[in-house]
């Protein structure tokens, strides 16, 4: 009997990137905020780290799952007398898209280093998706905004267009179904939150995590330039831990750290490794 050997010897042949933290909106700021304002219109102040917590999810499941949190369960009984229902969600996402709407291009600022990266990516023949736990009309937005500054992926993709957001894979499948990329050991997803590590991981490609510009820190570029350096170091320490520990191959201070890794991993996949 003859066996074939499957095992992609590279190199990389797609990468896979969130938006917000990792290309554009430096801190990942735009979405956090506006989930405080929605849940303190229902008389319930949750903090920043509780709004970050979910950062990356489908924006209705992130409403649910910071409602979830015994805290902010607690606070929400207190207020409406009765647990948060599947209704208290809608109504919350119904809200909450508006008010993405309304800030979304005042936060689509190209993170640096991605313009850069991109023409490192071109040059090697290595395809660009992107892709969004925002929904369709916020993805046309900072879709459009990246574009005017010269971020043009191959193909977009957010989470209302397939089955489920992250964790699940199906967008990193979308995008390599779309530009006809595979096995999964020739594709890279980078992102800033844990739920994108999870998309990669459960996808089986490689998995980069951005600490420094994306939800971990959770910092404007003025606001983490404005902390003592002590404060700043130990931002950036715990971020890059808590993405390790979420299982990344990789963890990058921010995008321009990327062309350094891709290097690394079509060494790896020469060599015969996988994911």
């Amino acid at each position: 009997m003859t066996t074939t050997n499957h095992t992609h010897h590279g190199p990389l042949k797609l990468a896979v990137f969130d938006f917000a933290g990792t290309t554009v909106d430096y801190g990942c700021c735009a979405p956090a905020a506006v989930f405080i304002e929605g849940y303190r219109r229902k008389g319930v102040d949750i903090t920043m780290a509780q709004a970050r917590g979910p950062m990356g999810m489908e924006k209705r499941e992130h409403i649910r799952t910071i409602g979830a949190m015994p805290a902010v369960a607690a606070q929400w009984q207190q207020v409406h007398g009765q647990a948060m229902t599947a209704r208290d969600i809608d109504a919350m996402y119904d809200d909450f898209v508006p008010l993405l709407l309304a800030v979304l291009n005042d936060y689509s600022d190209l993170i640096p280093g991605t313009v850069e990266t991109m023409d490192y990516l071109r040059k090697h023949n290595i395809l660009v998706a992107g892709t969004t736990g925002y929904f369709d009309e916020a993805l046309e937005i900072v879709q459009t905004a990246a574009a005017n500054q010269g971020y043009t992926p191959d193909f977009t993709t957010c989470a209302t267009r397939v089955p489920a957001g992250r964790p699940a894979p199906w967008m990193i499948y979308r995008a390599m179904e779309a530009l006809r990329v595979y096995p999964p050991a020739a594709v890279v997803k980078v992102g800033d939150t844990v739920p994108d590590i999870a998309a990669g991981l459960n996808a089986g490609v490689w998995t980069v995590g951005v600490a420094k510009t994306g939800n971990e820190v959770g910092l404007s570029e003025a606001e983490l330039a404005a902390l003592d350096s002590a404060e700043a170091e130990a931002r950036l320490t715990a971020a890059h831990q808590n993405l390790a520990d979420a299982g990344a191959h990789y963890v990058i201070d921010g995008i321009d750290g990327l062309p350094a890794i891709i290097d690394q991993i079509n060494e790896r996949l020469a060599q015969g490794e996988r994911p």
